[in-house]
């Protein structure tokens, strides 16, 4: 038996974000519909307002227990209402919005139940009056139940319709390849929605400890900026939370007319046209003093006289100093760092860029041309903002949705990014720094006293996946003698003039393979960029043919069948494609963290069964579980087993030989930072 199935539940709303789960404690269940395809439809009511509504609930557990196929829009959300409340179901599902993303192969379109009915001309009942209640912070509960029940039959019949044009779509000739990723993608929904329910325990004192940890260094950046800034730009008072004002003190110039400047750049201009453009149409910025007002003596205020030569009772602000005691007098010595930005592209509305990307070229331009100031302020500018990102982003969120159960509900979905990647929040955990040293990460603890926490991190995976997409046979051989590539990037980059570190060379090693060309990088940064495609000369011609097939066919296809359009594709006059950049990132990132982990991640849930460890989350390329203190052997078994069967999953999962090897490391401790290696 296969039914369209869909909830209606309470919202509650704290700090400015809503809360649908189902574990926030004062949320309710209100309605349960279901429509049996191509029949009728049941509508089962658990808590609304008006108590003359009751349903059997046990008939609707047993159309549960029937049912061979659930149908739903963001089936994830349905599911974990239906196990909260007791009810079971562990048969495949079909989701509707999954199904919609993916056959818009990459392209970004609103995913809605209501918008993919509009888009394809389905009849769906205007909610003007639903989502008028929803903005008068009417509880669904409240809605009256014949206007509930309504929209509810409404989005069934909807959703059945967005089914079978799916599978009406999915047999078209230039869809046909989409069937396995549907497929898959639709077994992980349920993995999802598992893991959601599993929850990650959360440790809220070291929480707090983490909290303050930051705060403290926050203040501490700020000081410093401060005095920095001071003597970088005088005693003029600068905003740094003002892309515009950090401009100043980075580059140095400021827009003579902000409204005209960017649109006296255009595409590619030639250096000397940039650099006389820069010069003609802003100006230098210099330091500047602040001196005592002659007017007001400092105070900012004066005492005017009457006619008859009597003072006024009450002074007014001093028109020679606006009221504040001081002007500011310029210097002769230039102020901020003296950057200058490389090329249009760097060119904004505030004068020149202050994005993260580009404050780390700078930053590392400064390392070498041996500017210590300059990597310094650059380095604290960088650091102060990723504090305060980790403090509102991570430790409120955190804490903001941690439930009673004091767990944090891990929300993934697969329709967000344009690879497949999995897409987080409240909050987004893929968001989080890579590597060993997130302190955030201490207050992921275990649900069971002794308990541990382990993380199976795939090996190098996007490289890996490069390798056998390319079969680029240096890369494969590297990857098979355990050659350390982040090593060789950093001796590359030292060799060129710019003495890096390891983990410092780590941002660069795999860049190139999603479409970063060392332009605008310092020349040593530049110069193993250009010796990327040099060493991995099977890499560049994938990438050519890559782009030969996506300007061919508008667009390109993975060995996994997953598929990504580019519509308005052109070639450039150099020859190479516009979206030259996602051509290349897309296959990668896509078969590597959409397809690969997905699959182990099922392989890893199906060899847990039995057992009380659980996956409580998965980022990017690692997959996270809750051990049980009586199952470490087990689990540490479980990731060996899986190991041994990748090759064997990925090759019967997509009907190839996947001839690169591929390693889940493992490491395992009382909580998700402090974990160790295990062979």
């Amino acid at each position: 038996m296969q039914i369209v199935l869909d909830v209606e539940n309470t919202v509650t709303t704290k700090n400015g974000k809503k809360h649908l789960d189902p574990y926030e404690s004062t949320n309710s269940l209100v309605m349960v519909g279901v429509k049996f395809l191509g029949g009728e439809s049941r509508l089962f009511t658990y808590n609304h307002s008006d108590t003359r509504y009751v349903s059997n609930k046990q008939e609707l557990q047993d159309i549960l227990s029937k049912t061979t196929l659930m149908i739903g829009h963001n089936i994830v959300h349905d599911l974990t209402w239906l196990w909260e409340v007791g009810l079971t179901y562990d048969n495949p599902v079909w989701d509707t919005m999954l199904v919609e993303y993916l056959l818009h192969k990459g392209l970004k379109n609103p995913l809605s139940l209501e918008a993919c009915a509009e888009r394809r001309c389905l009849p769906i009942k205007k909610q003007d009056t639903l989502k008028q209640y929803l903005k008068e912070d009417v509880s669904v509960a409240d809605i009256p139940h014949d206007e509930l029940s309504s929209y509810l039959l409404d989005d069934l019949a909807v959703t059945e319709l967005l089914y079978t044009a799916h599978l009406s779509d999915l047999q078209r000739p230039d869809n046909v390849s989409l069937t396995s990723t549907v497929q898959l993608t639709n077994r992980v929904a349920l993995s999802l929605a598992k893991m959601n329910k599993s929850g990650f325990s959360v440790d809220k004192e070291v929480l707090e400890d983490v909290r303050v940890q930051y705060t403290d260094e926050r203040q501490q950046l700020i000081k410093e900026l401060d005095e920095n800034t001071n003597k970088l730009m005088g005693d003029y008072p600068i905003n740094l939370n003002s892309p515009e004002q950090l401009s100043w003190v980075i580059y140095s110039r400021k827009p003579l007319d902000k409204k005209s400047w960017p649109d006296l750049f255009h595409r590619g201009m030639n250096a000397a046209e940039f650099r006389s453009t820069v010069s003609s149409g802003s100006e230098l910025i210099y330091k500047k003093t602040a001196r005592q007002c002659k007017v007001c003596y400092g105070k900012g205020k004066v005492f005017k006289t009457k006619k008859d030569g009597k003072p006024f009772s009450k002074p007014t602000k001093c028109n020679g100093c606006e009221g504040e005691g001081y002007l500011f007098v310029s210097t002769n010595e230039v102020a901020g760092l003296k950057f200058s930005a490389p090329n249009e592209k760097w060119v904004t509305a505030n004068g020149f860029s202050t994005n993260k990307s580009d404050l780390t070229t700078l930053a590392s331009t400064a390392i070498s041309l041996k500017k210590d100031v300059a990597h310094n302020f650059l380095s604290k500018v960088m650091r102060l903002s990723a504090v305060e990102t980790y403090l509102s982003s991570f430790v409120e969120g955190i804490s903001s949705f941690t439930k009673d159960d004091k767990k944090l509900h891990v929300q993934l979905t697969q329709a967000v990014t344009s690879t497949g990647r999995f897409s987080g929040r409240n909050p987004n955990m893929q968001n989080m720094p890579r590597g060993g040293t997130f302190p955030v990460k201490r207050c992921f603890v275990s649900r069971w006293e002794n308990g541990q926490i382990l993380e199976a991190d795939f090996a190098q995976l996007e490289f890996r996946v490069a390798a056998y997409l390319s079969q680029d046979q240096t890369a494969i051989q590297e990857v098979s003698n355990g050659f350390d590539v982040h090593s060789y990037t950093a001796q590359v980059i030292s060799n060129a003039g710019q003495p890096t570190t390891r983990q410092e060379a780590k941002a660069h090693t795999f860049a190139p393979l999603y479409g970063a060309t060392g332009f605008g990088r310092s020349s040593a940064e530049a110069r193993y960029y250009e010796h990327f495609g040099e060493k991995y000369q099977g890499i560049a011609r994938w990438h050519r043919e890559l782009a030969k097939e996506a300007l061919n066919e508008g667009r390109i296809t993975t060995p996994s069948g997953r598929q990504f359009a580019f519509p308005n594709i052109e070639r450039r006059a150099n020859g190479t494609p516009t979206f030259f950049t996602q051509i290349k990132n897309y296959p990668v990132q896509s078969f590597a963290t959409a397809d690969i982990v997905p699959l182990a991640l099922i392989y890893i849930e199906e060899q847990l069964e039995g057992l009380n460890t659980c996956i409580v989350n998965t980022v990017h390329d690692s997959i996270v579980l809750d051990v049980h203190p009586e199952e470490v052997k087990d689990a540490l078994s479980v990731i060996d087993k899986t190991n041994k069967n990748l090759k064997r999953l990925i090759d019967q999962q997509w009907d190839i030989d996947f001839n690169v090897p591929l390693l889940l490391e493992a490491k395992i401790g009382p909580n998700w930072l402090d974990t160790k290696e295990v062979e």
